[in-house]
């Protein structure tokens, strides 16, 4: 058996198309365009990447986009001063600053001062306090194109057993409890997890965010399971260079699962298709709007 390939950016550009059509849909009946608003600090390369693409990825949707790049020596005061005026500015209607930041930077306090209003990185306390409530949030981008991708493979996912690989705040905890919203049981597994590769063999939805290359092998996934893989991992090739793996060794647990997501082109291209996502939320929700389809699932190919 060969695992179908669960295509991110084929899945990632349906949700596109979803969000184009609700941002045209607000400018014209609304007269409102979503802005966003990114901060890098400092020249990170591939975090330059990052950042380039999803302020693309904010222009071809039709929205407003606000790059705000500033030196590496920048100080804690003068970006927490940043977002200050970006939580001001009523055209900015969703703030991200991009992680890593300088090791001379705390990451919390600039995470913490951004409103929750405007939180699409869904990294707030407050966001997270309101995904664990059951109440409406803005959700971390990863988890929510994890879970999106899940469900289009298996197009209901009430009474399945999901295994979460990973607990992590950014992804781990948030993606269990969006699965667990699905009506899934949920299992969070990590380092500790007595016979892990058992546990994992339980899973009809096994998530590996663990952050470990190829860990995850063949003989660890339940035949015909959906393989949801986060991890992005640099291993090294005879050749001197380098090539992009997950937390899933692919060649083995391809020929046993029933769908599985590739490294790269798998959650990679969701992540950036729902921060679009909760862009427009966001701009919807600050604005009083509610009569603008804002996409909670892939759309029908």
């Amino acid at each position: 058996m060969t695992a179908r390939v669960i295509d991110g950016k084929e899945a990632s550009g349906r949700l596109k198309g979803a969000i184009a059509a609700a941002v045209a849909d607000m400018k014209s009946r609304h007269g409102v365009t979503p802005g966003l608003a990114t901060v890098l600090v400092g020249e990170d390369p591939a975090s330059q990447v990052y950042v380039k693409s999803k302020q693309k990825t904010a222009h071809e949707l039709g929205m407003n986009s606000f790059q705000h790049d500033v030196p590496a020596t920048t100080s804690q005061a003068d970006l927490l001063a940043l977002v200050a005026r970006l939580n001001a500015d009523p055209g900015v209607n969703g703030i991200l600053v991009q992680l890593p930041l300088p090791k001379h930077l705390d990451q919390f306090p600039v995470i913490n001062a951004i409103s929750p209003a405007k939180d699409v990185d869904g990294l707030h306390p407050e966001s997270a306090g309101r995904l664990l409530a059951g109440g409406d949030a803005l959700v971390a981008c990863t988890p929510t194109g994890c879970a999106m991708l899940a469900k289009d493979a298996a197009g209901d996912l009430s009474g399945k057993h999901a295994v979460v690989v990973g607990r992590s705040i950014l992804v781990g905890k948030p993606v269990a409890l969006l699965l667990l919203n699905e009506n899934c049981t949920v299992t969070m597994a990590h380092s500790r997890t007595q016979d892990l590769a058992g546990v994992c063999r339980s899973a009809d939805i096994l998530v590996a965010a663990v952050g470990k290359a190829e860990m995850i092998k063949g003989d660890w996934v339940k035949p015909g399971a959906i393989v949801i893989d986060v991890g992005i991992n640099r291993m090294p090739n005879p050749d001197g260079k380098s090539r992009l793996v997950g937390d899933v060794d692919y060649a083995t647990a391809s020929h046993v699962a029933g769908a599985i997501t590739p490294v790269p082109g798998g959650v990679g291209p969701m992540t950036i298709a729902c921060l679009m996502v909760n862009t427009l939320k966001a701009a919807a929700a600050q604005r009083g709007i509610k009569d603008v389809a804002i996409p909670t699932r892939l759309p029908p190919k």
